[in-house]
């Protein structure tokens, strides 16, 4: 596989960002993507939805005094929002000139999780979104202490219900085990204690307030540190710990370049990272410029996001739904906004089990047909209506390929942008799908390099960068 593909999969969702890659060079393709802008205008389909603590309160009263037929109506609504959600996310990451920022928003996103079936608030799920995509690139400790006062993550880690003389623990337990310093580097006391830092820390109108009658005041010792610490204190206490670069690092590591990071370069990046006081910009030019220029590839499987946004573009389907793409990913396991736990996506080798890798096949050969699943399926994301008849329509779909080859230069042209590697059976395969006297300027010539390509999707090789 060409570098410039293999980082374009890595660094944003398809090989679009290819010739880009090529043309820059790789460092500027970083500066342009810090750079990028987006937009911060709430989406429309936000515009009705409760806001404020008053309109959600109100909100509330209405379902509970609506009869059956109109809480469905509202129910509906409020699946239409979260489906929305996706939608409108999903667009930015295939229609971004720089897709690197929404990269960085979905690791985030898979760090800091919050699901929108626990938290239920569609504009807190955005709200949320929104912190992660502002800071994307900015400061792992500032960005910690928006998140845990996000109300997204009250409510997702049950803070609601910690407070003075009756703590909940969990927002404490998960900030120090999955967001920041990982198992064996703290103590039961250190939850116990900040779990009483954290107690009365409760919904806001833009984000978590303090309750006064809620919270605990008295002085905790966190870290060997005693005062009456609250939340911004915990955060900056746990950066100033040993190990703390060490768990982000090997997860940044593990989401783009290797499944299986080696630890002496999850100490070697995270030593920097403390050095560049946990500014993530530095760490990823660091990370992705000395990675760059190592033969690493095949050290990570596809997940569900880039197969499917990399199907779509190379087979050029124009005004494909994002919803659909939403669909599959829910039956990939990589449901947005959904994560099965706190602990978020495995990645690895569970994206690539038997039934994983059935579905992979079989929406190639779906896509591949010129069909996609019709727009009526989308109710089945719903689970409000009964559950439709899979229906079917046709789709264009063509692949660019050099029509001035034969069959062995476009079989090398296609493998040069798909593959890692091609194994001598593979290239024999290959040759058979297109044989020695293939003309690429007969009329059929597209759907016969479609059939080479849904041959190259399917190959393990093909599921890993």
């Amino acid at each position: 596989m060409k570098k410039s593909n293999l980082w374009s999969l890595r660094l944003g969702f398809s090989g679009k960002q290819a010739t880009q890659i090529e043309e820059l060079g790789l460092e500027k393709f970083l500066k342009h993507s810090y750079d990028s802008k987006f937009d911060k205008n709430l989406p429309s389909f936000l515009d009705d939805d409760p806001k404020t603590l008053i309109e959600l309160k109100a909100f509330k009263e209405l379902v509970k005094n609506a009869d059956s037929e109109a809480k469905k109506k509202i129910l509906k609504k409020e699946v239409y929002s979260a489906i929305e959600l996706r939608r409108w996310w999903i667009d930015k990451m295939r229609t971004d000139e720089f897709p690197l920022r929404e990269n960085m928003v979905c690791f985030w996103h898979n760090h800091f999780v919050s699901t929108s079936q626990k938290v239920k608030v569609n504009y807190w799920i955005y709200q949320h979104n929104m912190i992660l995509r502002e800071n994307a690139f900015g400061n792992f400790k500032e960005l910690t202490k928006q998140i845990i006062k996000s109300n997204a993550m009250v409510k997702y880690l049950d803070n609601v219900d910690n407070k003075k003389e009756k703590y909940n623990e969990n927002l404490s337990r998960e900030l120090l085990e999955l967001f920041t310093i990982g198992i064996g580097n703290y103590s039961e006391s250190d939850i116990k204690n900040g779990a009483k830092a954290l107690a009365g820390l409760n919904y806001g109108d833009e984000g978590a307030v303090y309750r006064r009658f809620s919270e605990d005041n008295s002085d905790k010792t966190y870290f060997g540190k005693t005062g009456n610490w609250k939340a911004d204190d915990l955060v900056d206490i746990i950066f100033e710990q040993k190990n703390i670069p060490y768990l982000i690092t090997r997860k940044i590591l593990k989401w783009f370049i290797y499944d299986n990071p080696p630890e002496d370069l999850v100490t070697y990046y995270g030593d920097y990272f403390r050095k560049k006081k946990f500014e993530s910009e530095p760490l990823l030019t660091k990370i992705f410029t000395e990675e760059y220029a190592k033969e690493n590839s095949g050290n990570k499987i596809k997940d569900p996001l880039v197969y499917i946004i990399q199907l779509i573009e190379e087979l050029e389907i124009k005004d494909f739904d994002n919803a659909m793409i939403a669909l599959f990913l829910r039956q990939q396991g990589m449901d947005l906004y959904n994560q099965v736990n706190v602990k978020g996506w495995d990645g690895g080798n569970s994206w690539l089990t038997s039934q994983i890798y059935l579905q992979r096949n079989n929406t190639a050969d779906l896509l591949c047909s010129g069909r996609s699943i019709s727009k009526k399926i989308l109710n089945t994301m719903s689970n409000v209506d009964e559950k439709p008849k899979v229906e079917f329509e046709k789709i264009d779909v063509k692949i660019d390929f050099d029509a001035t080859g034969n069959n062995k230069t476009i079989i090398s042209e296609l493998s040069g942008r798909l593959l890692f590697n091609v194994s001598e059976a593979a290239q024999k395969d290959m040759e058979s799908i297109l044989k020695y006297d293939f003309d690429p300027k007969e009329p059929h010539a597209n759907f016969a390099v479609i059939r080479l390509f849904n041959y190259i999707a399917k190959l393990p090789e093909y599921q890993l960068i």
